[in-house]
């Protein structure tokens, strides 16, 4: 039988009851967490290529445990993490912590932000598309919050599992980007949606994700207009 469609409040809420569930162990994945220093290098040279080398005020969107917050801020930007799971940002919160960075982390929606108009020069986020309603909304939502000239730069793949897990078994066919999307399907939706000077770059070196990746992984960068 077909179920009916759910609104996105009740999306959001298994989308948020999945990550709070494995925010305990999310980080001991070698391709989700940071586990060697030669791992950490490649990330940090990474995001230096593609941010550059002044501080930027930058807002991290489902920052989850703050992997990439707290790159961005060992670099010497000025980082908020925003995150729709509690779970993962206690986790965020006690790592900032114990690397003494100086990350504050709210709880947010990617879609709604309760941050003020062109309040940052960067806006990134890993793996976080493919899991909202909205995502035409969320970038909308994205270039509202970064000055015009600024960068939205997302870490993104095209995993195309054969099967959805737990909670978006439910809600996968409500999600349009799920499973993510080539490179070149991101990029039309970018373009689509008002971005402009978009580039983008494999991630295919196996000292990034600590093991030999099983998907196509690749950072993109949008300016939004002036």
């Amino acid at each position: 039988m077909t179920q009916p469609n759910r609104t996105d409040d009740a999306v959001k809420d298994l989308v948020r009851q999945h990550w709070n569930d494995r925010a305990a162990t999310f980080d001991d994945a070698s391709h989700h967490g940071i586990h060697t220093d030669e791992q950490r290098e490649r990330w940090l040279s990474v995001l230096r290529e593609w941010t550059g080398d002044d501080p930027l005020r930058a807002l991290d969107v489902g920052c989850g445990t703050g992997v990439v917050s707290l790159l961005l801020a060992e670099l010497g930007h000025d980082v908020t993490g925003v995150d729709f799971a509690p779970e993962m940002l206690e986790r965020a919160r006690t790592k900032a912590e114990r690397a003494d960075r100086s990350v504050a982390f709210h709880r947010g929606d990617a879609e709604s932000l309760a941050v003020p108009d062109d309040a940052v020069e960067l806006l990134t986020a890993r793996h976080l598309t493919w899991t909202l309603p909205n995502p035409s909304t969320a970038i909308d939502e994205w270039q509202r919050v970064v000055e015009p000239g600024g960068d939205i730069l997302l870490i993104e793949g095209y995993w195309d599992h054969d099967e959805p897990w737990d909670e978006y078994e439910a809600i996968h066919d409500e999600l349009p980007m799920y499973d993510g999307r080539p490179p070149a399907d991101l990029r039309e939706f970018l373009a689509r949606n008002g971005l402009t000077e978009i580039e983008h770059e494999p991630l295919s070196d196996p000292a990034l994700w600590g093991r030999e990746p099983h998907h196509e992984y690749y950072v993109m960068t949008g300016t939004v207009p002036r």
